[in-house]
């Protein structure tokens, strides 16, 4: 089974449940408090991200998914400051306000990358609050082609059970994210995705993978439920399916960093892939190397359709071929500590050509690395129109990265490869055309870390505008 990126653009998916705001406050540990024999953080940075359900939908919008998220929030500031975000990245907000109640707030200071506290802010929502989401969820039901129940024990969801009858009503299928020991709620759910403790905290201590799906299937079986997918952190996943063989997907981590969030990773991918008309295999599949990223990362992180495509694509070699951009920086460390000249240029290649080929040749010789840096699909229909690109990214990267002159195929999401520049900084910046050297988009950037900049010429009558007309006409 191999995993590939879908469509997600044309999906539209709901999410429902506990919305929160994680806060960050980092800066350096020096001393111990006079005060107390606790150290003394210097603040120097301030972040606030979506979490809980909030961050489930940012990360179905980062994937490129159509996204309504509806939950409840305080009258309050922190509420306004979810909302501005979640917009701002695409997503569709339904927050209903609850007179004197906080806004879900999660407050971590961080230190040298560690958490040295947690502080939470919130009120627990009560039954009438929770009353009044479903008549906003039915007149949100009818658009979607998937619904999410993110669930985290605050109240939000007591009375889940009539939104899961009126989405199966009209045969929507409706993904759980537990909580607690009552899965009962969850019945008739299409999947639930309980880790390893909030299984066993149901179903009972699991010693061998015969008593998991045995266990798993019984669980199925009484809430009337047609799968189980149950994460297990260093173990992998499992998904159980009524009537098949257990699917077992090992760990995908490179290296794991902090797992917050990477549920609300697994179910956004998988309810993503499924909106989109993949096989529920092929979404967990999907979600399997999504979360594997993720844990690599501080904090919640919303990984991106590009970056699902550049980890899918096979590499023949670690350091070379399709990389994402932290692997690229990590092999460009090794190439400099070898003294190694590094090239790089960027472009579409939406239909490799003879022209993109010699151009690609002339681009390795400026030095002894050749970096390409390739437009997201979503960039090349902002800049090249609807029906661009031809070729998805995965494809386009595969194809580079098969030419003898290409080392690395890394993708980007802007419009411009100037943030890929300062992060990469090449030694030589390469682009084709017949503009001058100050037409190059990100030749500033260069120039001031003493980089240097060139203009290769184009094979004449070959370009694939000029292709892609040929066929059309």
């Amino acid at each position: 089974m191999k995993p590939v990126i879908p469509v997600f653009s044309r999906t539209r998916v709901l999410v429902v449940g506990d919305v929160m705001l994680d806060r960050y406050w980092s800066g350096s540990t020096g001393r111990i408090s006079p005060e107390a024999p606790v150290p003394v953080v210097s603040v120097a940075e301030c972040e606030d991200r979506p979490g809980g359900a909030a961050n489930v939908a940012l990360n179905m919008a980062a994937l490129g998914v159509q996204v309504s998220l509806l939950g409840l929030t305080g009258a309050d500031e922190n509420a306004e400051l979810l909302r501005n975000k979640l917009t701002a990245a695409g997503v569709d907000c339904h927050f209903l306000t609850v007179p004197n109640k906080p806004t879900i707030t999660k407050l971590r200071v961080l230190s040298r990358h560690q958490q040295l506290l947690r502080l939470d802010f919130e009120q627990r929502f009560a039954l009438e609050d929770a009353a009044v989401l479903e008549p906003h969820f039915v007149n949100l039901l009818a658009e979607m082609q998937v619904v999410v129940l993110s669930d985290y024990n605050k109240g939000t969801l007591m009375l889940c059970a009539p939104l899961i009858q009126r989405a199966r009503q009209q045969h929507i299928p409706v993904l759980i994210d537990p909580k607690g020991a009552d899965f009962v709620k969850y019945r008739g759910a299409t999947l639930m995705t309980p880790n390893m403790h909030e299984f066993e905290l149901v179903a009972g201590e699991v010693q061998h993978e015969a008593e998991l799906q045995e266990k798993g299937l019984a669980l199925m079986q009484q809430l009337e439920m047609p799968a189980l997918l149950v994460t297990r952190s260093e173990q992998g996943m499992t998904l159980l399916q009524s009537g098949q063989d257990a699917l077992h997907l090992p760990a995908q981590a490179r290296e794991v960093f902090d797992v917050t969030g990477a549920g609300d990773t697994v179910i956004s991918v998988v309810a993503a892939a499924l909106a989109a008309g993949e096989a529920l295999p092929q979404a967990v599949a999907l979600a399997n190397i999504a979360a594997g990223v993720v844990v690599g990362k501080l904090g919640t992180y919303a990984i991106s359709a590009e970056e699902l495509a550049a980890e899918l694509v096979p590499m023949e070699r670690p350091e070379d071929g399709v990389l994402s951009q932290e692997q690229l920086q990590q092999a460009l460390a090794k190439a400099r500590q070898r003294g190694e000249r590094i090239v790089m240029t960027n472009g579409c290649f939406d239909i490799l050509h003879a022209g993109h080929v010699h151009y690609l040749q002339q681009a390795r010789a400026e030095g002894d690395r050749l970096i390409v840096a390739v437009n997201a699909d979503a960039s090349i229909t902002r800049l090249k129109g609807v029906g661009r690109p031809v070729n998805p990214l995965s494809r386009r990267m595969a194809v580079l990265a098969g030419l003898k002159a290409v080392d690395w195929v890394v993708p980007f999401s802007e419009d411009t490869p100037e943030s890929l520049l300062q992060r990469l900084k090449p030694d030589v910046l390469v682009k084709g055309g017949d503009y001058g050297v100050e037409g190059v988009v990100g030749a500033d950037i260069v120039r001031a870390y003493g980089g240097t900049v060139k203009v290769l010429g184009l094979v004449p009558g070959v370009s694939t505008t000029a292709v892609v007309n040929k066929i059309r006409s």
